[in-house]
């Protein structure tokens, strides 16, 4: 089980994550159960719900995923 302060990260962290963030995540989620999201339902679903739907995999699972690491930009 996640401590408050994961379950707060988590929550902080997928909240700031856009639609097409979500979805890579959860493409990519590796879980102990068969996740079967159609293509069609990950870009209709309201981002909201979306966003709610990854946090319940990342409970189930009790993982917070890695933050993303910023791509350096040319000045």
């Amino acid at each position: 089980m996640l401590a408050a302060e994961q379950v707060e990260e988590l929550i902080c962290l997928v909240a700031a994550m856009d639609r097409q963030s979500v979805i890579d995540y959860i493409k990519a989620f590796e879980a102990s159960f068969p996740i079967d999201f159609t293509d069609e339902f990950l870009t209709e679903i309201p981002l909201e719900r979306l966003r709610h739907v990854f946090v319940a995999l990342c409970l189930q699972e009790h993982h917070i995923p890695e933050r993303p690491t910023p791509v350096p930009t040319a000045a």
